[in-house]
């Protein structure tokens, strides 16, 4: 009889077990689920409409921007475009909440010969300006841009040897000064024909003169669409020296650059 009792009691034990076990494990897991949902929904909205990280792979914006920085582009600074939404389902065209680019921006845009790939350069031509370069010079409406020359540079070329370039400080018309690099001014993009910009587009420039693919190359870039504008760039949030990736803590003692980290980007104005 004891047995039996006991073991109905231990029978009854084991029965509760089993169901009340699988309800907590389906709780806690539904629970998580949640969890995830609204990390990955406020997320999505943040990176939409407020900040989204992106990296730099080329050397086209040196020495602004370096091989392996990490920085936070702000959606909001040009209002939003179907460029602005995950894989440009926003679903209509021109810009909501529109605020313009300014000269002496750097800023991500679409690039118009092919809007799935995202380049980062310098806005130096505004819609109606003219744009030239002559021996290296840039002139902004018939005006050459002042700059300061402040010696030799080099930096890691990407192929296995240094670059040795000079180094300038060039102050656009409305005053706002960024440094760019140059190897001389002999190079293909040195000398160009006049560029009118049109109405709604922008002509868009890397600090890295003679190695950037920017709105100088018309077949490539050319005049860029309001539309095409991504966001702003505003700081550094990481920075390598280009050998380890965000995710590589174990290579960060030896590869971060720490006094790049919280750089701002922009002109301050």
């Amino acid at each position: 009889m004891s047995k039996s009792i006991k073991t109905e009691k231990s029978s009854q034990s084991s029965a509760d077990g089993a169901v009340e076990e699988p309800a907590k494990n389906n709780e806690d897991w539904g629970e998580l689920m949640r969890t995830a949902f609204v990390a990955l929904l406020l997320a999505l909205v943040i990176r939409t409409f407020l900040f989204e990280p992106f990296n730099i792979p080329s050397g086209s914006m040196i020495p602004t921007l370096q091989v392996g920085d990490y920085l936070f582009v702000s959606k909001y600074s040009y209002g939003y475009s179907k460029h602005s939404f995950p894989m440009g389902l926003g679903g209509f065209e021109g810009r909501i909440m529109a605020d313009t680019p300014q000269r002496g921006d750097v800023a991500v845009f679409k690039l118009p010969s092919n809007t799935s790939v995202d380049y980062i350069k310098r806005v130096i031509g505004l819609p109606g300006d003219e744009i030239q370069v002559l021996n290296g010079r840039l002139i902004v409406n018939g005006e050459q841009i002042d700059r300061e020359e402040l010696g030799m540079s080099e930096y890691d070329s990407g192929y296995g040897y240094m670059s040795r370039v000079n180094e300038y400080i060039e102050t656009l018309p409305e005053g706002i000064m960024h440094t760019i690099y140059e190897e001389d001014d002999y190079q293909p993009l040195d000398n160009t024909i006049k560029f009118t910009v049109p109405d709604g587009h922008y002509f868009m420039m890397g600090d890295n003169r003679d190695n950037s693919r920017d709105s100088r190359v018309m077949e490539e870039v050319g005049f860029v669409p309001f539309e095409n504008f991504v966001g702003r760039a505003e700081f550094i949030f990481f920075s390598t020296n280009g050998k380890a990736r965000f995710y590589e803590i174990w290579k960060w003692p030896m590869t971060v650059r720490w006094d790049r980290l919280f750089m701002q980007i922009g002109p301050e104005r």
